[in-house]
């Protein structure tokens, strides 16, 4: 056979291969090959180096025998070093095999839905239709807290090289704390960084849907066949799989095919794998074969840092203290917080007027958020120098620190002298008791610390105020100094 007949056929290989092995290694040891001579005795497969050639004899051998054979050819395979491959350009570029195996056209419909559409060797078309992702959802604009700083890195090393990292990526939380904008601004990163990639979201209650309707039409071998051409799944709320066997076995297949070419598969629910009921224990574990990150209620910091960030993408003007006083009001999800911020925003449009702690408060109130008798603050005033609901977490950490002459770098950091110890334990013991904060959010606004130790802190200082006179005479002037 001449040089670009042995090319040829080792093109037809390699293109078998590519849809039996993992991306990575296809591209590693594949890269730069090909078949260097034929004859009757034997077919040479030219390599690289002497690593790819041990590789090749141990992996490899029988694989692409069995190829060939198909092809017709039924000679021995040898591989041997041939450095000229890389250096001459006679080896195969295994990336424009990979390229030309998705044949398709992406085309998007005015019903915010994206379709992709294959072309068979036989002529034939399949077409994906999936929801459009939501261009609003960018991992730029998300923003990042300590509640979310995990989950937002693993999507971050998604998007860069899909498949490899964290493969499949499972996010879980309650419902408002962010898990759909991070699941729609992965698929979409991977779309800005891939542009010719197959990217599918869905729910689960739309997965069940097109499986039912599958099986309805008789077409149940055409769904497969459909999914199996994505290259990144994303699917939102998998615990509604939950009782549906038949759907859960599409799914553990569609899953166990698409993990096996490498393909990314992101998911969401509302509680870890090991906490959904009624899902098959083969489908748990293969979710728990990945990343599983959690998302949790954001800290005071992060709310403020999300009033801020909506605020101006709204182009809303809305003063700080403002700001200040919905986010340590409102602390149940992201999705309540940026609904009373709209809330606020339409009604200041419509009065024409700022917003001010006074409106806020009428608009909490109404929603019941805030009981009817809680003070509404005249705006008129300081707002450090109101009542304690008017303070937040971050101002009384500021002004304990500044009663002992010290920072509040001091009282949130690790050091643990007595000059220190004190006065942090202190300030904790005012946050949960004169401000009602749980232990996990003081926690999150001492840097983390956990339930246990602020719960300890808190006992430590109720234990000493029973026996210690200069100890309740040094917490009641911290008090007066917040005006409490």
């Amino acid at each position: 056979m001449t040089v670009v007949n042995l090319t040829n056929l080792w093109i037809d290989v390699l293109k078998s291969v590519s849809k039996q092995v993992k991306k990575t290694d296809f591209l590693v040891w594949f890269q730069d090959t090909n078949i260097i001579s034929q004859n009757e005795q034997n077919t040479v497969v030219g390599v690289p180096s002497i690593f790819a050639k041990d590789w090749f004899e141990k992996k490899y051998k029988d694989f692409i025998c069995d190829e060939l054979k198909s092809l017709g050819h039924n000679q021995p395979v040898e591989f041997a070093i041939d450095t000229t491959l890389k250096s001459d350009s006679k080896g195969v570029d295994v990336t424009n095999i990979l390229d030309s195996s998705k044949r398709k056209a992406r085309k998007i419909s005015n019903r915010n839905e994206i379709s992709y559409k294959f072309t068979s060797g036989a002529g034939q078309d399949n077409v994906i239709v999936s929801k459009m992702l939501n261009p609003k959802y960018q991992l730029s604009n998300f923003v990042v807290g300590t509640n979310s700083r995990l989950a937002f890195a693993a999507c971050q090393a998604v998007s860069k090289s899909p498949g490899s990292s964290y493969n499949p990526l499972f996010i879980y939380g309650d419902v408002g704390l962010g898990k759909t904008h991070l699941l729609q601004a992965c698929g979409n990163a991977v779309l800005n960084n891939y542009k010719d990639y197959v990217v599918v979201y869905l729910t689960a209650e739309k997965f069940t849907n097109e499986i039912v309707e599958a099986i309805k039409k008789n077409n149940v071998r055409g769904f497969r066949a459909k999914y199996r051409k994505v290259d990144c799944l994303v699917i939102d709320d998998i615990q509604f799989l939950a009782g549906k066997g038949r759907t859960q076995e599409e799914f553990f297949h569609t899953f166990n095919e698409l993990y096996h070419e490498n393909k990314q598969i992101i998911i969401s629910s509302d509680k870890p794998p090991s906490d959904l009921e009624g899902v098959e224990d083969r489908l748990v574990s293969r979710f728990e074969m990945g990343m599983i990150v959690d998302v949790t209620l954001p800290d005071y910091e992060t709310c403020l840092a999300i009033l801020m960030a909506k605020s101006q993408e709204l182009q809303a003007i809305i003063s700080t203290e403002v700001l200040e006083f919905i986010a340590v009001n409102i602390n149940s999800s992201i999705r309540e917080l940026e609904g009373i911020l709209t809330q606020v925003i339409a009604q200041s449009r419509l009065e024409g007027a700022p917003p001010t702690i006074n409106s806020v408060t009428k608009i909490l109130q109404k929603l019941g958020k805030l009981a009817l008798n809680s003070t509404a603050f005249p705006s008129n005033q300081s707002y450090l120098e109101e009542k304690n609901v008017a303070l937040t977490p971050s101002q009384v950490i500021d002004s304990v620190a500044t009663f002992f002459s010290l920072t509040k770098f001091d009282l949130i950091g690790t050091r643990r002298t007595r000059d220190i110890m004190i006065p942090r334990q202190l300030c904790i013991f005012i946050l949960r008791n004169d401000f009602n904060l749980s232990y996990e959010k003081i926690g999150h606004e001492f840097g983390g610390r956990n339930h246990t130790t602020i719960m300890h802190a808190c006992q430590k200082v109720e234990k000493n105020l029973k026996k210690d006179v200069k100890l309740n005479n040094l917490i009641n002037s911290i008090k007066q100094n917040l005006n409490l």
